[in-house]
């Protein structure tokens, strides 16, 4: 089962993590999109939580990515981690806004 949030800043983000880990998700499988990188990776290592990398979006499309912007980016990054084209649309437009998008996978 896939759930999909958006919080407004880092403190909801922590807060949600905290709730999805009690319904039994783990960390490893719980990942949070920012529109500016520097921001998800300083949240995702304060968290412990998951950056999409290689491993989610296999390497040809973390090689794709290093060229695309930032917004192909995170739409590619989205879907690997089991969001529709259509949703990773709509939740990197979230992210334009200065959201933050957390993705968890059972």
């Amino acid at each position: 089962m896939t759930v999909k949030l958006t919080v407004e800043n880092a403190v909801k983000a922590k807060q949600e993590v905290e709730n999805l880990e009690a319904q039994g998700y783990l960390r490893d499988n719980i990942y949070i999109f920012a529109h500016y990188e520097e921001r998800e990776e300083d949240i995702n290592d304060a968290l412990g939580t998951e950056e999409a990398g290689v491993s989610e979006q296999g390497f040809l499309k973390s090689m794709k990515n290093m060229v695309n912007s930032r917004g192909d980016e995170l739409r590619n990054k989205l879907a690997s981690v089991g969001l529709s084209e259509t949703e990773a649309a709509q939740y990197e437009k979230e992210l334009d806004k200065g959201k933050l998008v957390l993705v968890a996978n059972k």
